[in-house]
């Protein structure tokens, strides 16, 4: 089944995979420091959700981790062993995972499912399990107990459980690595 990319999309997702949610809408919110704001009364942990591409454009990385780190991008490359990354473009977002800027989030990649039975797939883009996007965790979301993530659209934040979250990962299905990310990334 295809989803669309809208809030409307995601939550569909989340019900028929039987994940729980909480849905808050807000104001377009497309900088933390913003979000912060509108996140004070919701009980989870926020994250910062960074989509990248290698130097030669055929590979794509989504980087999540805790909102109140900062993350050295040079250190980052050097920890992920994918050699030099940059910020992908709006054009690549939206082609793998149907999002726009301000917008990345770990939902967008319902949109990396089934790519198997789509001709507008770039073979030369997919890793070896038939996925666009290879995930990077910040490996203290595994502390949490309810994570929350745009659905898509910055104008509302979705919490869900910790088990939840690995259900989301599981039914994904991609390559998912946990990283340390601090400051000092080594």
């Amino acid at each position: 089944m295809q989803y669309n990319e809208t809030i409307t999309g995601v939550l569909e997702f989340l019900e028929n995979a039987g994940i729980e949610y909480k849905i808050y809408t807000h104001p377009p919110l497309p900088t933390i420091e913003m979000a912060m704001e509108y996140w004070k009364n919701i009980d989870s942990t926020h994250c910062k959700n960074l989509f990248f591409r290698n130097h030669k454009g055929n590979r794509h990385y989504l980087v999540i981790f805790e909102c109140h780190k900062n993350l050295d991008i040079a250190k980052l490359e050097k920890a992920l062993k994918q050699g030099k990354l940059s910020f992908a473009s709006p054009e690549r977002m939206q082609r793998c995972l149907g999002l726009t800027p301000g917008s990345v989030s770990l939902f967008g990649l319902i949109n990396d499912m089934g790519l198997d039975n789509r001709t507008d797939v770039n073979p030369k883009e997919l890793f070896p399990n038939g996925h666009r996007v290879k995930l990077y965790l910040d490996k203290d979301l595994q502390q949490s107990e309810q994570i929350s993530f745009h659905p898509c659209d910055n104008t509302a934040s979705v919490t869900i459980s910790q088990a939840d979250f690995r259900r989301f990962l599981e039914l994904w299905g991609g390559e998912v690595e946990w990283i340390e990310v601090k400051e000092d990334l080594e």
